[in-house]
């Protein structure tokens, strides 16, 4: 299904932004090793987390939700698990394969994990190999892709003391959680700070983990986890969207509550302060073990580009595809280094934001794992008909350039920005903007 945004003016309005999604997976996993219940409040409901929901439930996980949106994961404790009667389908989501497959690692558990026509062609060798450090056994393809079967370790579980060699929060997730079921300590060092919602999640849950400042996190395995309550805050690469939008459109003024500000989580909002953008951050508390905060956005400032290091990448790197539709807007050029690792989520992004962004009328240069843009103060023409290569991402950062082109931008198809934020056009459009489907195709001209 294509759809359309068009031009729209000033947005305004309080959102509500659904639950963070790399919190969600942890959530229900951790609550199935759990001894006794975890319930869940804000989890978001979208097809990634059906899909870890989905596999849990195959594994012989009672996971539920009441009419109230109040979801229960009935804990198996360390050893309860069950091997699956069917493949483990993980749709769309290389979170929910990954970390799945890193508690499995630790368990008596045999699965073959699969995913969509996306999924399969994503890297596993990294989170694989250390996993099998550990003690799992792995049958997969040449390339160490989707599908793969994999044996867990069980009482055999090791373990071990890992340097990441890239910033990578699902690889170490998957090797905490592998952990949790081994005898001693399990070391993960990282060189740049990633993602930390297992570490804090863990904490919260009762494991014996800490975290220095010198990038070490140590966790001593064996412990039991009760289970208890968890409230997931908004999302704020899903809430980025709606940022990006208010502050491209003069005179909006947007506000987005309960947003999780984990300084892990933080760079693309640093970075539009930067560009000079008016972001105010209120209400800042601890909720669980995360930070929390209200977030409001106000249109108009004059933006211009800036030159963001590879070293804050980890800290925005599912923002990056919309930073570089703001970049578009700004006054002046943006440089974008070390994206390595956006060719390989759920697509190429650098390849596909080059593509949509030159089809749009802005001058972009890509050099290596570097991108460059060429901002004229101003939105670009826009008018495409954008090639979204089955990646949520891409199609609602074209669809948030659209609220300020002075003509139509089109997606080719909208069905994966359910995996991740399936409200959002709604949301969009409550505010203000114009999305729907088009009357008729708009076609890119060739760059």
């Amino acid at each position: 299904m294509q759809l359309s945004s068009r031009k729209s003016g000033a947005l305004r309005g309080t959102a509500r932004i659904p639950g963070d999604k790399s919190i969600s997976h942890r959530a229900l996993m951790i609550g199935a090793v759990a001894t006794g219940d975890m319930i869940i409040s804000g989890l978001l409901e979208s097809a990634d987390i059906h899909a870890t929901a989905m596999a849990l439930r195959a594994l012989g996980v009672r996971v539920g939700r009441d009419e109230a949106g109040l979801w229960q994961v009935r804990g198996r404790g360390p050893h309860g698990l069950q091997n699956p009667k069917q493949v483990l389908d993980m749709g769309n989501s290389g979170t929910g394969v990954r970390l799945l497959a890193g508690l499995l690692a630790g368990t008596d558990v045999t699965a073959t994990f699969t995913g969509d026509s996306s999924l399969v062609k994503r890297p596993m060798k990294r989170v694989l190999e250390p996993l099998t450090q550990m003690g799992a056994q792995v049958l997969a393809r040449d390339d160490i892709a989707l599908p793969f079967t994999l044996r867990g370790a069980g009482k055999h579980t090791a373990s071990i003391t890992y340097n990441m060699p890239v910033p990578s929060a699902q690889v170490k997730s998957a090797i905490l959680l592998a952990g949790l079921f081994a005898d001693g300590q399990t070391i993960v060092t990282e060189t740049r700070p990633t993602r930390n919602h297992t570490e804090i999640m863990l904490a919260h849950c009762g494991a014996d983990i800490t975290a220095a400042e010198d990038g070490r996190i140590v966790l001593n395995g064996g412990k039991l986890l009760p289970g208890g309550s968890l409230q997931v805050p908004g999302d704020p690469s899903a809430a980025a969207f709606i940022a990006a939008a208010a502050v491209l459109a003069g005179e909006s003024d947007v506000t987005m509550t309960r947003i999780c500000v984990n300084p892990t989580r933080m760079g693309f909002y640093e970075t539009l302060q930067e560009m000079g953008a008016d972001i105010v951050i209120s209400r800042s508390r601890s909720e669980y073990g995360e930070m929390v905060a209200d977030i409001t956005i106000r249109g108009g400032a004059k933006l211009s580009g800036v030159d963001v290091k590879p070293e804050r990448i980890p800290a925005m790197v599912d923002e990056v595809p919309v930073l570089a539709v703001i970049a578009a807007c700004a006054a002046g050029v943006t440089h974008l280094r070390g994206l390595a690792e956006l060719r390989v989520k759920e697509s190429d992004r650098v390849a596909l934001m080059t593509a949509g962004l030159l089809g749009c009328g802005t001058s972009v240069e890509v050099s290596g794992d570097d991108m460059t843009i060429h901002g004229n103060g101003h939105a670009p023409r826009g008018g495409a008909l954008i090639d979204t290569g089955m990646d949520h991402r891409i199609a609602m950062s074209f669809l948030t350039l659209g609220t300020v082109t002075e003509e139509p931008i089109t997606i080719d198809d909208a069905r994966m920005i359910g995996t991740s934020f399936p409200d959002f056009a709604r949301v969009m459009n409550d505010l203000g903007a114009a999305i729907a489907p088009p009357d008729e195709p708009v076609f890119a001209t060739d760059p």
